[in-house]
């Protein structure tokens, strides 16, 4: 049944799927360190506090950020707030710094945009990891979801793949939150199915979360042999593996950040994408979200979010 949510509901889904991002990277990050095994956070051992979050947090923010001042996707706007508050400590790749330092430098974002990947555009997994907070922001319309998610994107990713990942994963948090708030929670192979519908045929997205609608019940490693786990930093490498562990863990925040943490790779972006979709289904604090515990573990979002 068509719904139409008012501004103070939509802030607060982003906000929960926000928190389930920056959770998952800031957790997922700890995992690049020495001597940590996936086996200890099974085991529920936590690494020391404070986890710092990286780039996909820091951009994330931006997204939300501007969501909330302007209630929609202002291109010129969320551009300008990347390349303002980009923090090369953050561990953006060398892609992404460059096509920020360019923005910063004045250069128009389409122009900037367009000079990664030797001028093909970034078809990355970095629009894909910041896009959640918007998708449960729009819950109310898959159409809309796709739309904004798609510019959300094309600021930073010119390539078709890159854009179809942040749709990709935009739309499975939409559908998260709204299975949230209508109190059906869909079948992992229906949720898969649903995002691969707003995705385009000939993108390596889409043919990836195909094969994830396949792979419902196998183990985590087998998924990640299949999908890829984000080493590649593609979204194609990416989300559909998260898509996966989102739909197969869309009532257990900790089994899907566990999940991503499992299969390796790309670990902080994994986490991250996979944690905005359930944190858009689960919340904060409630039986399967994200453990008050842990979101006390993570550093602080930055005061400009609000």
């Amino acid at each position: 049944m068509p719904f139409t949510l008012y501004a103070q509901a939509r802030t607060a889904l982003a906000r929960d799927s926000l928190a389930g991002l920056s959770v998952g990277d800031a957790l997922g990050a700890q995992f690049f360190v020495p001597g940590r095994r996936p086996a200890d956070l099974a085991a529920g051992r936590l690494p020391d506090p404070v986890w710092e979050w990286t780039d996909d947090t820091e951009m994330a923010c931006s997204v939300f950020a501007e969501l909330v001042r302007a209630g929609r996707v202002d291109r010129d706007a969320l551009a300008a707030a990347f390349a303002d508050r980009c923090e090369p400590n953050r561990g953006y790749g060398p892609g992404a710094f460059t096509v920020l330092r360019l923005i910063r430098g004045g250069t128009p974002w389409p122009v900037a945009a367009a000079t990664a990947f030797d001028g093909q555009g970034s078809l990355g997994n970095g629009a894909a990891m910041r896009v959640a907070p918007l998708g449960a922001y729009f819950a109310d319309s898959v159409t809309e979801t796709a739309a904004q998610a798609a510019a959300s994107a094309e600021v930073t990713h010119a390539h078709p793949d890159g854009i179809a990942g942040a749709v990709a994963v935009a739309v499975a948090a939409a559908l998260a939150a709204r299975a949230r708030l209508d109190g059906r929670r869909p079948s992992a192979t229906d949720l898969v199915a649903a995002v691969a519908a707003a995705v385009d045929r000939a993108s390596p997205v889409r043919r990836g979360l195909d094969r994830a609608g396949t792979l419902v019940g196998r183990p985590v490693a087998e998924a990640a042999y299949e999908l890829g786990n984000g080493s590649r930093v593609t979204a194609g490498d990416t989300v559909p593996f998260t898509v996966w562990v989102a739909a197969r863990h869309l009532d257990d925040y900790p089994a899907a950040v566990r999940a991503c943490v499992e299969a390796g790779g790309d670990v902080d972006t994994t986490a991250a994408i996979a944690g905005g979709i359930v944190a858009a289904h689960t919340g904060v604090g409630t039986p399967g979200g994200v453990p008050d515990a842990w979101l006390a573990a993570r550093e602080p979002l930055p005061d400009w979010v609000g």
